[in-house]
């Protein structure tokens, strides 16, 4: 990194930390603390719902993902508007009408107090642990290609957005919020057309994308009924579905964005705004990975992106191996090189016959360099079995540092770090609200003055702010980080949801029914999960429609009580 990069890196971060304080300072109570004084506008309420949920994983994996996989993560997300129109019309207005700081707080007055106490733990320990993963995302992928120290990363990055989020509580994660997503949108639209830009003269966005697409790239739908298959139409828009209505509707780092709202309506049309341009969002960004991978059909790409893991088995005993199959790879490249030019210049002649023959040739190409990878991978894991072989959460951070110009790159490392500090924040105010308001507030028999719940909300959000450092300090990289993120989400979330659904909907069950059966479900969802019958996003679900007829069958046994009535 030259000079220029880091005066950009660091003065985006420090305007964004400097802003968020400036503008927030002094919260005059709890409510003011934990709901913003409930002032937001709809685009402040939409930005920072995008925010939350965009973290840095978003903009490392992803890319990754397409570069690897094609487009077909985008299926994921199908589920997310219909989850929108859901919560708009069933959870913002009795949230809303209830005046409740947390979502958990509605369910103890539909049902009992060991109700919400288990579902505020549940929220507590899936997302304590995703808060130590968005710090540690970004800190282990900027360790290895910068060589910069990894437990001093994870200590700045939770240290700085730890600051501002005590600071200034929800009116200041909602503000910085909105210059973050500027910032990376930004950042990521500079980074696409520099992309193109660096494309042969001959290579136009059109021709690119028939490139991508003779690579298997632009498969986007998938509409097999396959369970094993994580990413299809339909495990998008059942699995997805049910991901997002949990997410966005019991999840309160989520919540906590739009209970800010200045009415119903606007936390509505924030809701619909991220509901509007999620889709197009990822959609884009997984264009951004299609176009390095188009990119690297012309350029040299590594055999392993994982700088790491490549110089560990450089320096092992099987580093003659390792360096052979470079060597086949390199190879490979200036065949594929020679293909891709075959490919485009078919197109120009539109000759139909050299455009089936070339694709057929890529193919083939593409199969054997599936081989050589998947060869490096296990000489990488003969070297040393704890590395990590993976490199999709490389691909783009490789890209970045090694072919975009000064100043450039600490855009785009700008771009990483404000989205980690984005969601870790989010996280974190969302932590300390629960810890202050479900079970410390609620389980005091005493008295006190709201100033002393407000300081309890800040020692509560500073102490989440350390323990998510800490777990950031001793996580490991898993498969891909953005699917580690939303595992760990599905084998809580869909347990969760079925609660909700339960208070909302089936009036005649009661709260010891619905407690002990969100106790099973969980211990279910966990033993599935293990077991791996099935993909994560199916468990999302699972846990729901479970939860829910267990929570029947032990109302049953219970027996049935007159019902009560709803607060809608």
């Amino acid at each position: 990194m030259e000079q220029l990069d880091w005066i950009i890196l660091s003065g985006t971060l420090l305007f964004i930390v400097g802003y968020g304080i400036w503008k927030t300072k002094g919260a005059a109570d709890v409510k003011d603390y934990v709901l913003g004084g409930r002032e937001a506008k709809w685009w402040t309420v939409g930005l920072s719902v995008m925010a939350t949920q965009a973290s840095a994983i978003t903009f490392l994996s992803t890319p990754g993902q397409a570069f690897h996989s094609g487009m077909g993560f985008v299926q994921f997300y199908f589920g997310l508007p219909l989850a929108m129109v859901v919560i708009c019309l069933v959870f913002i207005p009795i949230y809303h009408r209830l005046q409740v700081f947390t979502a958990y707080e509605f369910l103890e007055q539909r049902f009992d107090l060991k109700t919400r106490t288990l579902t505020a733990l549940l929220f507590l320990i899936q997302r304590g642990l995703a808060a130590g993963i968005t710090i540690f995302a970004p800190s282990i992928i900027l360790s290895a290609v910068l060589g910069w120290d990894l437990i001093l990363l994870n200590i700045i990055i939770g240290s700085i957005v730890t600051i501002y989020t005590v600071s200034g509580g929800t009116k200041a994660v909602n503000v910085t919020q909105k210059q973050q997503m500027f910032i990376i949108m930004g950042g990521m639209f500079v980074a696409f057309f520099l992309i193109l830009d660096s494309l042969p003269n001959d290579i136009n966005f059109s021709k690119a994308m028939k490139i991508a697409g003779a690579n298997d790239k632009l498969q986007i739908l998938d509409f097999t009924f396959d369970a094993s298959s994580r990413y299809t139409m339909w495990s998008g828009l059942t699995g997805g579905f049910f991901l997002a209505l949990s997410y966005f509707g019991t999840d309160q780092s989520q919540v906590q964005r739009y209970l800010s709202g200045k009415s119903i309506r606007e936390s509505q049309l924030g809701l619909v705004f991220n509901g509007l341009l999620k889709v197009p969002m990822q959609f884009f960004i997984l264009l951004v990975g299609v176009m390095v991978f188009v990119y690297y059909q012309f350029n040299h790409a590594p055999l392993n992106f994982n700088p790491v893991a490549v110089e560990a088995v450089q320096n092992s005993a099987y580093a003659s191996q390792y360096s052979a199959v470079e060597t086949k790879y390199e190879e490979l490249e200036k065949e594929k090189k020679i293909a891709q030019e075959k490919y485009a210049t078919a197109l120009d002649h539109n000759d139909l016959y050299a455009i089936n023959d070339t694709k057929e040739q890529i193919r083939i190409l593409n199969t054997k360099d599936l081989v050589l990878r998947q060869e490096a991978k296990n000489w990488i894991e003969k070297a040393d079995s704890n590395l990590e072989t993976n490199d999709k959460d490389y691909v783009f951070i490789h890209f970045i540092l090694n072919k975009l110009p000064k100043g450039l790159i600490g855009l785009l490392l700008a771009v990483i770090l404000s989205a980690a500090m984005s969601s870790t924040a989010s996280e974190l105010n969302a932590l300390g609200t629960i810890t202050a308001i479900d079970l410390y507030k609620r389980n005091r028999k005493d008295d006190k003055e709201d100033n002393h719940f407000l300081r309890a909300s800040k020692f509560f959000t500073l102490s989440w702010g350390i323990i998510a450092i800490g777990i950031a300090c001793v996580a490991d990289l898993f498969d891909n980080l953005i699917q580690l993120v939303n595992i760990i989400g599905s084998i809580f979330y869909g347990n969760v949801l079925g609660v909700f659904l339960l208070a909302f909907f089936f009036k005649w069950i009661r709260g010891n029914a619905v407690f002990y059966a969100a106790v099973l479900t969980q211990i279910a969802v966990v033993v599935v999960y293990y077991l791996d019958w099935m993909t994560y996003l199916w468990l999302n679900a699972f846990g729901c429609a479970v939860v829910i007829l267990l929570a029947m069958i032990l109302q049953g046994i219970f027996g049935k009580r007159k019902p009560i009535a709803q607060t809608t």
